[in-house]
This record gives structure tokens, C-alpha cells and sequence, in this order.
């Protein structure tokens, strides 16, 4: 059995000199965020212009969205180019992230109520923008993605969560970030039950294209699953042969396929297979996906396994390695 225990539960320990590349080591990511940094608009939008595919479209906005001190200056942005729909989808983007930063990580029940006001403020403020940017320009997917991923944090009825995701779909229907974000609203811990989730991750693993990255749904679920178990019941059910069969089909239909290719933000998918293969004591494959991380670890889903998501990495890898 696969001994490993998780989040506050497992003793912390310092993490060795390595530390998340928030670009997970695309170029593109990384001029990015050192524009944003200097406040050069102009740059930065000559970066984001001609990134066209939706799901490297998303990811970049996600990594914008984690620079410091972008309210203080994308108003700017937004005077010079009134016409540009791109600088209110940055500040949409931004305040949807600022708003989760405001409620933090942990649960409900230790989260405060002036957390949750500040939370539910920013989430306003971002849907405001993103709503503008939808209402000018119908086929952006990327606000619209980011709409589903608010959904959850703004808890509207399952109705409206699903509108929200088809009319993503519609326009592109792998999205990444969209079925990640759905994926997490039909969780127990926001909207859903481990039945709607499981039914939504492997119907999206099977409907994709031979290569597509939407096999880490199915990852995810096992984990949402296995972290939501007592410590023991948790173990037991991610080693389960059934559960591990699941997992290597969902690899050999995703990042293990011939026709899989490795788009920016490619570490995130190999950390989420990495991780489940780890847990659920498959140590060869968890080996394989090591070897394609390299030292580019995400802090998800590691942070499932304690607040020190480095460290908690390292110890898995270390552990993968003496044992493979």
C-alpha cells in the first residue's frame, strides 16, 4: 500500500533550492511577465496578439493574471486602446485571480467572514469585466472560459454553470482551462457530488481527440476523490486495481499517445499524472512522468498533499526514483 499522507496532516519540511517557474518554461510566458512587470503594455500586447489557439490563449492569461500590481495600471491600457476588448480581458482575468488570492486555500470553515466578502466583491468586479468583454466580442472563448471558472466562487445554480461551459464549447470544444474549471464546479467541495464529477471527467476523457490533454481530468477526479477520504480509506482507494487501470487509460489516451504534443503549459498535465500515478503506487509510470517534468513543478496538484507543494514534490520524485 501506498503509505504517503497529505496537506497539514503531513509534517512540513524545508524545500531544496528549487522553485516554481510560474511560465512553466514557455518563452512567450516568460516576456510576458517581465513586461508586465515593467508595465509595458505595448510589449506586452505585441506578446499576446498573435496567440490565437484557445487553450495557449488561456494559459498565458493565467499567467498575467498572477502579476502583482496589474490594477494599478491596466487603466492605462485601456484608455490608449478604448476599441481593444484585450485590456479589459487582462483585468478581468487579473481580478478573478485577485479574488482567489483574497479567500486563500484553505477551507470554508477557516476561512473568514471579510475573506469571503473581499472574495465575492472581486468575483463581481471580474465577471463585470469579462461580461463586457463577451458582450463586445461573442467568440472570445477566453473570457468565457474564465466566466465558467468564477461560476464555481459565485456558486450560481447548475444551469447557469452549464451555459456558461457549452457556450465555450461550442466555439472550441477541448478547451482546457473550460473543462478543468467545470470540472472542479460539479466537485463536492463547490456544486456537485463525486458522481457528477467522475461522469463529466471520464465523458470528456472520451469524447477528446487521441492526444489531447483532457485525460487529466480523470486524474483529477481520482485525486478530488482520494482527498476527500479519511486518511487510510484514501489509500486504499487510489491503489485499488480498477482505479489504476483507469489511470494508465487515461495516459495511454492522452500524454502517452503517439499524437499527444506538448503545448505551453504542458508541466501542469505531467505534474496531475505524476502526482495520481505516485499516490496510487504505479511507480514506473509515475517515474515516466517525472522524467518529462524535469524540475518544472506546478503548485498544482501537489498542494493536495501539503502547503509546501515543492517539497512535496521532491519528496515523491525522490521516493518514485529509489523505488522504481
Amino acid at each position: 500500500m501506498w503509505p504517503f499522507r497529505r496537506r497539514a496532516r503531513q509534517e512540513q519540511q524545508e524545500s531544496p533550492a528549487l522553485s516554481i517557474d510560474p511560465a512553466q518554461g514557455d518563452p512567450t510566458a516568460e516576456a510576458l511577465i517581465a513586461a508586465f512587470e515593467l508595465r509595458d503594455w505595448p510589449t506586452a500586447r505585441d506578446l499576446l496578439t498573435p496567440v490565437t489557439d484557445p487553450d495557449d490563449r488561456a494559459f498565458c492569461l493565467g499567467v498575467v493574471a498572477q502579476v502583482d500590481g496589474v490594477q494599478d495600471w491596466i487603466g492605462e491600457w485601456i484608455d490608449a486602446e478604448p476599441r481593444s476588448t484585450l485590456p479589459m480581458l487582462v483585468k478581468g482575468a487579473h481580478a478573478l485571480h485577485r479574488a482567489g488570492q483574497a479567500r486563500g486555500s484553505a477551507r470554508a470553515a477557516q476561512t473568514s467572514q471579510e475573506q469571503f466578502r473581499e472574495f465575492h466583491k472581486g468575483l463581481k468586479f471580474a465577471e463585470n469585466c469579462l461580461d463586457e468583454v463577451v458582450d463586445r466580442d461573442p467568440e472570445d472563448v477566453t473570457a468565457r472560459a474564465l466566466l465558467v471558472q468564477s461560476a464555481r466562487g459565485r456558486q450560481v445554480d447548475p444551469a447557469e454553470a452549464r451555459r456558461r461551459f457549452d457556450a465555450v464549447v461550442e466555439r472550441y470544444p477541448w478547451h482546457r482551462v473550460a473543462h478543468e474549471a467545470m470540472l472542479q464546479y460539479l466537485c463536492r467541495k463547490w456544486s456537485g457530488s463525486h458522481e457528477e464529477m467522475f461522469e463529466f471527467a471520464r465523458g470528456a476523457a472520451a469524447k477528446a481527440p487521441a492526444g489531447s490533454t483532457l485525460g487529466k481530468l480523470v486524474m483529477v477526479a481520482h485525486l478530488e476523490m482520494w482527498v476527500d477520504l479519511p486518511i487510510g480509506e484514501d489509500a486504499d482507494y487510489i491503489g485499488q486495481p480498477e482505479v489504476l487501470a483507469e489511470l494508465n487509460a487515461a495516459a495511454d489516451h492522452s500524454v502517452r499517445h503517439p499524437d499527444y504534443r506538448r503545448r505551453p503549459g504542458w508541466p501542469n498535465v505531467h505534474n496531475a499524472f505524476a502526482m495520481a500515478f505516485a499516490m496510487a503506487g504505479d511507480l514506473s509510470s509515475a517515474a515516466e512522468q517525472f522524467e518529462v517534468i524535469g524540475d518544472l513543478v506546478t503548485p498544482f496538484p501537489w498542494q493536495y498533499h501539503s502547503s509546501d507543494p515543492v517539497g512535496s514534490f521532491l519528496a515523491q520524485r525522490d521516493r518514485v526514483g529509489a523505488e522504481d
